[in-house]
């Protein structure tokens, strides 16, 4: 019998070309990757329908996302102990600490702290409101993503990063963005081991590991 595969949720393609061209050696099984598109409403119906059709071990939420505050560089990964909304859902999650020991053990820059998961993009005022609020983070998908995990596979290990790709002072389409860019790229994919790390951790079985060439979910 072999371990229930992780799942891998990203928004964009260039996340889910990152992570698969990850180290995924030390995967217990082979990791299904899945682009959900951008935005609460996709997210949320592309994973319920995967969580409604598939068996996994795990689910991960990964890819690029903005920082809210002073402290973080492009580059740095900020593992979510709660994801939040605008609505004022909360999903409060237990793997940030394993996640990042895992990620600091493998030479990356880990902050843990609150995501907020809003339906635009969140510029200036509004990115410091969110900081004030207590949130590192802001991404357009995690929130929703919990969502149909807590409806459909409320059982599940789950864990939600962002790799910083624009800061405060920093935002997108800005000068500098393109290098910035290209640091989150790569550190995305060097977080490949610290995500598998984790699913064995999570994992309650100890089935014998498969083959660990990653699929793409259709």
């Amino acid at each position: 019998m072999t371990r229930a595969p992780l799942l891998v949720l990203c928004a964009l393609a260039p996340e889910v070309w990152a992570l698969r061209g990850g180290d995924w050696t030390g995967a217990a099984g082979a990791p299904v990757l899945a682009r959900t598109g951008m935005g609460p409403a996709r997210a949320r119906a592309r994973a319920a329908g995967l969580l409604a059709s598939g068996r996994y071990g795990a689910l991960a939420v990964a890819g690029f996302g903005a920082a809210v505050g002073p402290g973080c560089s492009p580059g740095d990964v900020i593992v979510a102990d709660r994801v939040q909304d605008g609505r004022g859902a909360a999903h409060p999650l237990a793997s940030a600490a394993p996640l990042a020991g895992a990620l600091r053990e493998r030479g990356l820059t880990a902050h843990i702290g609150p995501h907020h998961t809003a339906d635009h993009v969140v510029r200036g005022l509004e990115r410091r409101a969110l900081h004030a609020q207590g949130a590192l983070a802001v991404d357009m998908e995690a929130a929703a993503v919990l969502a149909a995990h807590a409806e459909l596979r409320p059982d599940l290990p789950v864990a939600v990063l962002r790799v910083v790709v624009d800061t405060p002072e920093r935002e997108l389409l800005r000068p500098g963005t393109l290098p910035a860019g290209l640091r989150a790229w790569r550190a995305l994919r060097a977080a490949v081991p610290a995500l598998t790390a984790w699913h064995r951790f999570a994992a309650s079985a100890t089935e014998s590991l498969p083959s660990t060439l990653p699929q793409e979910a259709s």
